[in-house]
């Protein structure tokens, strides 16, 4: 009997989208990602929604667009906006990671189902997360190199990935309530605490009638690495909080965003910008107090220029090791596409300079942008 799931890594993401032109448009055209596969016409005939798989390093994007309203697609979108829907791992032994989660209270949504294709066998199943309406799959690949089953591979016309995409860093999903998900993911799937912190504006403005705050808790499995950083908001103003705000724009819980790791985010995020990708703002401020904060935090000094950084908009955060990190936010979907109904997704960028943490100096600069665009569109 075994004593752990297995994990290999996080395989890909599902997003689901009304829109799956547009999403081709951001992934292809915007960020460089290889377009892999499609879904084939059977396949959308039996499963009523029509899909495209883009990659990028070691990442794996599948989007899916509802045909008919009976599709997983569909359902999921008739409670959400666009939003990822499912989270696909790879495990060592898929019917062993079956056995270990089903002893340990999981809810199975099929049991373990086997494919092949000219290559080998894909054995699978999916189970039911507290994670608003996302499922996880678990997947074991013998040989098989089809993405699922019923889905083409395209040619590949030239390169892509100028902008250095590696591989998935973390995702981060936001609750009205997060315990329930911290102990699900410890008693159910065997994670193990990482990382938290606790944050609220007010702690800076003392007696300002708004404020926004959250509690944060990254839960890990120290064997593959993944991680899960989970949010819920803090009082006082516990409405205003964006994590609350993010509940109310998702229509419940869910993943808000997941970050991408790039070798070099001077060079992306500056290409980026020039294909017209468009990010959430810093306070110009951040980075007048920077060199007080690289002293004050241990960082010390680091290899990137401040005003460069400045220019682009990165934020930079470390410990006392002199170990650091880079990252930068996309605008989330209903600011990026201009387009209320897109949701309040979105992607983060980072560049890990041996440090592992989550940038708990740079949630302040994070609230503070995503206050600002919440503010802007009339919602807090």
């Amino acid at each position: 009997m075994t004593t752990r799931l297995g994990l290999l890594g996080l395989e890909s993401i599902v997003y689901y989208s009304h829109d799956l032109e547009r999403s081709r448009r951001f992934y292809v055209d915007q960020l460089d990602f290889a377009e892999i596969g499609r879904s084939s016409a059977k396949l959308e005939t039996r499963g009523g929604q029509r899909s495209a798989v883009f990659r990028a390093g070691e990442i794996t994007i599948i989007v899916q667009q509802p045909l008919d309203e009976s599709c997983r697609a569909a359902r999921f979108l008739g409670k959400h906006p666009p939003g990822i829907g499912t989270l696909v791992f790879a495990v060592e032994d898929a019917r062993q990671a079956f056995g270990y989660l089903e002893r340990r209270g999981a809810t199975p949504i099929s049991e373990v189902q086997t494919h092949a294709d000219h290559q080998g066998e894909l054995h699978t199943f999916s189970v039911t997360t507290p994670l608003g309406g996302t499922t996880f799959r678990f997947v074991e690949r013998r040989g098989y190199e089809s993405v699922f089953p019923g889905f083409e591979a395209l040619e590949q016309s030239g390169p892509s990935n100028r902008y250095g995409f590696q591989s998935f860093d973390h995702v981060t999903s936001n609750f009205e309530t997060m315990k329930p998900a911290l102990l699900w993911m410890e008693h159910v799937l065997g994670f193990e605490s990482y990382w938290d912190i606790e944050f609220h504006t007010n702690d800076v403005a003392p007696g300002q009638a708004t404020g926004s705050g959250l509690r944060s808790q990254v839960m890990w499995d120290p064997q593959s690495g993944v991680k899960f950083a989970n949010n819920e908001p803090w009082r006082p103003f516990f409405k205003s909080s964006q994590i609350n705000v993010f509940a109310e724009d998702q229509r419940g819980d869910g993943v808000q965003h997941v970050a991408f790791t790039v070798a070099d985010i001077e060079q992306a995020v500056s290409g980026l910008r020039s294909n017209g990708v468009g990010f959430m703002g810093t306070p110009s401020v951040y980075y007048d107090d920077l060199p007080t904060r690289l002293e004050t935090s241990g960082i010390g000094v680091i290899d990137e220029d401040i005003e460069r950084l400045r220019a682009l908009e990165i934020l930079i955060d470390g410990d006392q090791r002199g170990a650091y990190m880079l990252q930068i936010f996309l605008k989330e979907g209903a600011a990026y596409h201009d387009d209320p109904g897109a949701g309040p997704f979105f992607y983060e960028i980072i560049q890990r300079k041996g440090d592992n943490g989550f940038g708990g100096g740079n949630f302040r600069a994070l609230f503070e942008s995503i206050e600002r665009s919440q503010h802007d569109e009339g919602r807090v």
